[in-house]
């Protein structure tokens, strides 16, 4: 029997006039491991959210689901609390306690469990997911991925036969990030759990899956395996070919005759097959970084800690940024990175060292000088921007006397304009993404600092970004991006910072920074580098593949 019917759901979010889902039919068969896949605002989280009735947006809906063949309305929501876990893209959005061991316990308390069963299943739970060290830690003290690792803990311990996950590692590192979807993968193969996975980093989930399901404009455009997905897409034409796996991006630009590869491990068979001699194995090298001599911002010796008797989290960062260039920050989950960009903009003051904006101490500034036409942040939660009932208003709150014509123009930019009549809330994670960025940018900062700017946005919009970002930068602005978008920082940005233990650690161009790392890299560097010495991109691949050809 299936977990999951799907029959003909449409679905309509109040006073859009658009339908979010447009006769969806699917059937999900216990044990199966599914990816959905798709544009920002293409559906796939208003799909994933109506299969579980306590978590269904507000609107009109056509069309039933069935739950193991009865209706999911007639099936109570204590039943579904058991049977059907919820991941969430935010994990401090789902977290309810202030305690790792409350947490885990928490589900089962809201079911009426005894406590020998609560004891018995919080501690199997602890110990299946090596929580057992930060067992009686304060969850405010855990990182990103130890916040999402503990929600599917938490989950897991209810027991449920379908885990629905909506983008979880949207906010972690490339390594956190590994790390949870291979523990997401135990559980399928190890319990027959089934998964319904909505994922923008598919490297690492295609090779899991049994079926990948591609939405489009709320509807179904393909539903097969990983392996024949591609054929479909280029039967279809579709763009959707540009959000496959690096692996499988590059076979189908190379045009071979063998059989299409998934993971880095069959990526580098298919290459030492496909290509018989080696003419040229590298590209030409970026000139090393130099640091500027007049640096935009420059951080001196900062020091900074959250309270007296907690340990510091910024350890003497030093960091200059040169005028007019992308600058991009790497690091694992809670190192600091967010809190050393808060720095930069004054919301935290720290104890020891300076920060200099065009050579000017920060402490100098007068806070209307700092933020009108000087600074502006984008935060890694967009939600945190959000104040009025639609996006329109929300843009509306940043004119100042401006003309009204540059929200149409910035909206066109962001491509929300047809999102100015929703409510923020409404919105997909990417569409939010893009929202709060039109809002930073009607501050016209000369100074742009982003927190996981491309956080649940597509490969679509992340090229559309890259063009923002790249006329900001040749119109005068300089911008400081901390990210875990390795791919994006790599085609993208000017420079590269690697962040460890509360400083920078090292700076360089992206193709001298990324050749050197072994996971702090590309999926097509980690493919190639047997053959080709400094290929990074999926680009520098292909270009290398057809010169070898």
């Amino acid at each position: 029997m299936a977990d999951f019917k799907i029959e003909n759901l449409s679905f309509e979010y109040p006073a859009t006039g658009k339908k979010a889902l447009d006769n969806v039919n699917l059937s999900i068969k216990q044990g199966e491991y599914i990816v959905v896949c798709g544009k920002s605002g293409s559906g796939k989280t208003t799909l994933l959210r109506h299969l579980k009735s306590v978590l269904t947006p507000h609107g009109n809906v056509g069309g039933e689901i069935l739950l193991d063949g009865r209706p999911l309305k007639e099936v109570s929501l204590r039943e579904q609390s058991s049977k059907i876990g919820y991941v969430m893209q935010n994990p401090d959005n789902q977290i309810v306690t202030d305690k790792v061991w409350h947490e885990l316990a928490f589900g089962l308390e809201s079911l009426g469990c005894d406590k020998r069963t609560m004891r018995l299943r919080v501690a199997e739970m602890a110990s299946y997911f090596g929580i057992q060290s930060w067992f009686h830690s304060d969850v405010s003290s855990l990182s990103g991925g130890q916040k999402q690792l503990l929600n599917l803990a938490s989950i897991m311990a209810m027991q449920p036969t379908v885990i629905i996950l909506d983008e979880p590692t949207s906010q972690l590192d490339p390594i956190a990030a590994m790390d949870f979807l291979s523990t997401v993968r135990k559980i399928n193969l190890e319990l027959g759990t089934t998964i319904i996975i909505s994922e923008h980093r598919l490297e690492e989930v295609f090779p899991s899956a049994d079926r990948v399901i591609i939405m489009e404009n709320g509807r179904v455009a393909a539903d097969e395996s990983p392996r024949t997905i591609g054929n479909t897409l280029m039967k279809q034409n579709s763009d959707m070919l540009a959000s496959l796996p690096s692996p499988m991006k590059i076979y189908y630009a190379v045009n071979s005759a063998q059989s299409c590869p998934l993971t880095v491990r069959e990526g580098r068979s298919w290459l030492s097959n496909e290509l018989d001699s080696v003419k040229q194995n590298q590209l030409p090298l970026e000139n090393e970084y130099e640091e500027p001599i007049s640096p935009a911002i420059e951080l001196k010796e900062v020091w900074f800690r959250y309270d007296k008797s907690s340990p510091d989290v910024l350890k003497g960062a030093c960091l200059k940024i040169e005028k007019n260039t992308l600058h991009a920050i790497l690091g694992g989950n809670g190192m600091g990175k967010s809190t050393m960009l808060k720095t930069i903009c004054n919301i935290e003051k720290p104890y020891r060292g300076d920060v200099f904006i065009e050579g000017k101490k920060l402490s100098k500034y007068k806070t209307s000088e700092l933020f009108k036409g000087c600074l502006a942040m984008l935060p890694q939660d967009p939600q945190s921007l959000f104040v009025k009932k639609t996006v329109e208003e929300d843009l509306l709150e940043m004119l100042d006397g401006k003309d009204a014509s540059a929200i149409e123009k910035t909206a066109e930019i962001c491509e929300v304009t047809h999102l100015l009549k929703s409510h923020p809330y409404d919105l997909s994670g990417g569409e939010q993404q893009r929202a709060a960025l039109a809002k930073v940018l009607l501050c016209e900062p000369k100074y742009l600092l982003l927190d996981e700017p491309t956080k649940g946005i597509d490969s679509f919009f992340k090229l559309k970004l890259a063009q923002i970002l790249k006329h900001l930068c040749e119109n005068g602005v300089t911008v400081i991006m901390v990210s875990h978008d390795v791919e994006f920082c790599a085609m993208y940005a000017d420079y590269i910072s690697m962040f460890f233990d509360g400083s920078i650690i090292t700076t360089n161009t992206p193709n001298r920074f990324f050749a050197q790392n072994s996971f702090y890299t590309t999926a097509a560097n980690r493919m190639s580098r047997h053959i080709f010495e400094n290929a990074v991109t999926n680009e520098d691949v292909i270009k290398l593949c057809k010169i070898n050809k």
